[in-house]
């Protein structure tokens, strides 16, 4: 059973010397749910965030309340009620808090790698002790069922501590090269490359994972020597928020790390464009295409999401590729970029691979995230709507369905759509919900062409026991990655992840983040000609 929640103590005292039920005060105040903020565990570590009203942003080392006197309310996809709100910040505190990040970045580039390590460290135990007060708040604000959500939480302390041990790796070698070794030229001149610090990150995570992507962001950024200004999506805005007080907590420079809040109408161009900003890490949808195109001459890291195509052959283990689209289709109700998308089986075992994945879907617990359903809530009613749309269209061209489809609000049954078609919605566009299409193929290459045509090439999976086979599919699949007898998967943190044409830019994983977000720097020594010539 999930803890107890409560507001902070000092709202519960406001509540009691105002009237004798207190709590019915405070919510009242606070609007449905809103109290709700803080497990009996967290109640007091978090409370400096929160101004009885909404939470506040974060920057110059200091929680802050925004001049502007709005907010933004932020709904439980569960309840479709307003959960939370958060500051509502203006142009000039984002200019301010860039201007704070970087002196801050200047002083912190000069601090000892394993300084910086160390703080990370403390940020990633930090993380780790508060994991049920954060899976708490994922749970009411993306309606993640509570396992996954303090799965998260961990696996994203790992994460951090994971940088900061890869990062002592990478920054402390540099590269020592001579002049003679290009034709033309003697040995009198030596150069010493090495790894500096790009400025200020700005990091934009998803709603989907708002503490690991963001990590995934601010960690690197972080132990590389650079500052970080986080922008959270609304639906995940306060847990981002808690995890940015772990890096309060953990002792990092005042105005190193900033968190902003508010409308992307009115302050997202200004963070993109800001001359101030010199990378840009973002994990989303169209939005990111959109800041690309404006962005300027910055390094870009960029996910923009997929329509991941898993390629099922006749000597498959069907038992276990059934396994894999349950797990890797309709884990958080298919609301991940790495989903499973759409299947191709071939036709001779697609009857069979049909049944056994509908017999585990009758098996999936449908409802709520606080009772660790398999399928809950989508993010939002227009989500819902989009993903009800595109089953509707496949519905009046014909497609066989195996389960009678249901929703209820953001709730949405999950449903195998079977005889698609490439006239349908679904065979091209990404649902993210419980909704996955099959697609019967004759032939593998039918399958290869259904993958590279569509727009989305993030990643892909191969069901087959000839290596041989799935080597040549996956070298004529057009996606970031491949998995062999796998569901597509964003990890383990420290692999490269990255995808083609419209599912981004750059590369991902922790490796490759440093390094992205360092320049390399050459200092070369060049010795008196004399001294070269001497006999």
């Amino acid at each position: 059973m999930p803890p107890i929640l409560l507001p902070p103590p000092s709202l519960l005292r406001v509540a009691s010397a105002s009237s004798p039920s207190g709590a019915d005060s405070v919510c009242d105040r606070l609007g449905p749910g809103l109290c709700c903020c803080y497990s009996m565990a967290g109640q007091g570590f978090f409370q400096d965030i929160f101004d009885g009203e909404a939470f506040k942003y974060y920057a110059d080392g200091e929680w802050k309340v925004s001049s502007s006197r709005a907010s933004v309310s932020i709904t439980n996809p569960s309840t479709l009620k307003t959960q939370f709100k958060v500051q509502a910040c203006t142009q000039d505190e984002v200019n301010k808090a860039i201007e704070s990040a970087e002196s801050a970045q200047k002083l912190w580039a000069k601090t000892p790698l394993w300084k910086r390590a160390e703080a990370l460290h403390k940020f990633a135990g930090i993380l780790k002790d508060q994991k049920n007060a954060i899976a708490d708040v994922l749970v009411k604000e993306i309606a993640k069922p509570l396992k996954d959500a303090v799965t998260e939480v961990v696996r994203s302390g790992d994460l951090v501590s994971y940088s900061a041990e890869e990062g002592i790796r990478l920054l402390a070698e540099g590269k020592f090269l001579v002049s003679d070794s290009f034709p033309g030229n003697g040995r009198n001149k030596y150069c010493l490359a090495s790894k500096i610090p790009i400025g200020v990150v700005l990091a934009i995570p998803p709603f989907n994972y708002p503490i690991n992507l963001a990590v995934s962001k601010i960690a690197p950024a972080l132990i590389a020597g650079n500052a970080v200004v986080l922008k959270p999506p609304t639906q995940g805005a306060v847990a981002a928020l808690h995890i940015v007080h772990c890096i309060h907590l953990a002792g990092f420079p005042k105005g190193l790390v900033a968190a902003i809040t508010g409308k992307g109408s009115e302050i997202g161009d200004l963070l993109t464009m800001h001359p101030g900003i010199n990378c840009i890490s973002f994990t989303g949808g169209d939005t990111g295409i959109a800041i690309s195109r404006k962005a300027g001459m910055i390094p870009l890291q960029m996910e923009l999401g997929g329509k991941d195509c898993c390629i099922v052959l006749e000597d498959a283990d069907l038992e276990l590729a059934a396994n894999n689209v349950i797990k890797g289709g309709y884990s958080y109700s298919g609301q991940r970029c790495t989903a499973i998308k759409v299947i191709c089986v071939m036709e001779s075992v697609a009857e069979e691979l049909v049944q056994k994945i509908v017999q585990r879907i009758s098996k999936l617990k449908v409802g709520m995230p606080e009772d660790n359903c398999d399928i809950t809530p989508v993010v939002s009613q227009s989500s819902a709507n989009f993903i009800q749309g595109l089953v509707e269209d496949a519905q009046k061209k014909g497609a066989k369905f195996h389960q009678e489809w249901k929703r209820e609000g953001n709730l949405i049954w999950p449903i195998l759509i079977d005889h698609v078609t490439p006239d349908m919605r679904i065979a091209w566009e990404e649902p993210f919900g419980p909704v996955i299409p099959v697609i019967r193929i004759k032939t593998v290459e039918e399958g290869i062409h259904h993958c590279n045509a569509n727009n989305f090439a993030l990643q892909g999976c191969i069901f087959t026991k000839d290596i041989n086979k799935a080597i040549l599919i996956s070298n004529a699949m057009e996606s970031g990655t491949i998995q062999i007898n796998a569901a597509p998967a964003r990890g383990p943190d420290h692999f490269p992840f990255q995808g083609l044409r419209d599912s981004g830019i750059g590369s991902q994983g922790i490796t490759n983040s440093i390094i992205m977000m360092t320049k390399t720097k050459s200092t070369v020594i060049n010795l008196p000609v004399e001294s070269y010539t001497m006999g």
